[in-house]
């Protein structure tokens, strides 16, 4: 059995610091392949490095939303170089957050679609953040319909009806350990009407350890493990069946060995 952790901040402090040790304890339950993802340059140059130097390691690269008020030219051309690189199968995480505001909502929707727009030129998938925004989100990727190949929602916290929208429109979800919580109903409604060929698992980390170790440790791609169980569970399936499924799914989405 293999699963992919389809999106992973392992640049981030406390997981960098002990790479070979959080590799290890990931293959151990069968999670093999990673893409890791930047949020700004320093995060972007560092997550291309991890994927150059690992085996089954793979980098995103984008601004996130939070970002989108210090974003620099240089900035940008710093992505579009990285983009380039062999290892790097997706622009990302980008998108908007209404939620925190950390920057502009202008900002944010200016430095969306440069990224848009960068993915469509590269032909690379779009992984997206969106909280608080979904309405506006879809309207902005409508404008490059035809244009974008695939894009996924990471991290996905919508319900059933949302759900809806985005698989008419040809985008996938990626679902994370929200759906082992005992608050996560709707996402779990979500999970239910989404097939396989659709849908991604993530852990976010080193955000949203799932149970039963939330708020013990650090999430990690080796606790994607439990939002697997959970996602056989929601969906009926054996785990083995699931990861085997999912893991096509993913392999196909950012054109991974």
């Amino acid at each position: 059995m293999e699963l992919i952790d389809t999106h992973a901040h392992l640049t981030f402090d406390g997981l960098a610091a002990e790479m070979d040790q959080v590799l290890s304890r990931s293959r151990v339950v069968g999670v093999g392949r990673w893409i890791t993802v930047g949020t700004d340059s320093e995060h972007n140059r560092k997550a291309v490095e991890l994927a150059r130097t690992h085996e089954g390691m793979y980098a995103a690269v984008g601004i996130h939303p939070h970002h989108a008020k210090d974003v620099t030219s240089d900035d940008m051309a710093l992505l579009r170089e990285l983009a380039r690189e062999a290892k790097v199968v997706a622009i990302g995480e980008t998108g908007l957050d209404f939620h925190y505001n950390f920057s502009r909502q202008d900002a944010q929707r200016e430095v969306f679609r440069s990224q848009l727009q960068m993915a469509s030129e590269f032909d690379l998938p779009v992984v997206v953040h969106c909280r608080n925004a979904f309405e506006e989100t879809v309207a902005i990727l409508a404008e490059f319909a035809g244009k974008l190949k695939r894009v996924v929602f990471h991290c996905y916290s919508e319900g059933a009806s949302q759900a809806e929208i985005l698989l008419e429109r040809g985008y996938f979800l990626s679902f994370t350990g929200i759906v082992t919580f005992t608050s996560g109903g709707q996402v779990r409604e979500a999970a239910a009407i989404v097939p396989t060929d659709r849908m991604m698992i993530e852990t976010d980390c080193p955000y949203i350890s799932p149970v039963p170790v939330r708020n013990q440790r650090p999430c990690e791609p080796a606790l994607l493990i439990h939002t697997a169980h959970k996602m056989a569970e929601i969906k009926q399936i054996p785990l083995d069946q699931l990861a085997l499924e999912l893991s096509g799914t993913s392999r196909g989405f950012f054109k991974i060995a």
